[in-house]
């Protein structure tokens, strides 16, 4: 008996996702048929379709699903200690000096590797 219960509430996700494919494609078929409408009006039925379709998509396990895990990834944001602007700045400066040494270093081999190529090859 459960397994005809998830086949149904399988059959119905599957009806869902169907019917959330069938509103987008509406919206964006009808965004270019009624071309010659406001794109205002056309921004705001293609807002409500997409609303429409996110509502529907959150029916399902999987919107379920998906719902559950934005919440969780909000909450571990909340827990992140972000760094101060002082933090932000001297890190940043400090790339971009690593990034500058590393690059004349590089500069600095191929000259190198060039020069024996020619001492090599007599160019």
């Amino acid at each position: 008996m459960s397994t005809n219960t998830e086949n149904q509430g399988s059959s119905m996700d599957t009806l869902k996702w169907g019917l959330v494919v069938v509103i987008l494609a509406a919206a964006v078929v009808g965004n270019q048929y009624f071309d010659t409408v406001s794109v205002l009006y056309r921004a705001l039925a293609v807002v409500a379709a997409i609303g429409g379709a996110l509502l529907i998509a959150s029916q399902t396990e999987k919107g379920k699903a998906g719902w559950a895990f934005a919440q969780e990834a909000r909450l571990e944001v909340r827990k992140v200690v972000w760094p101060t602007r002082q933090e932000t700045v001297q890190t940043t400066l400090i790339v971009l000096a690593v990034t500058a040494i590393v690059a004349f270093a590089i500069w600095l081999l191929d000259m190198g590797l060039v020069w024996i190529v020619n001492l090599i090859t007599g160019v």
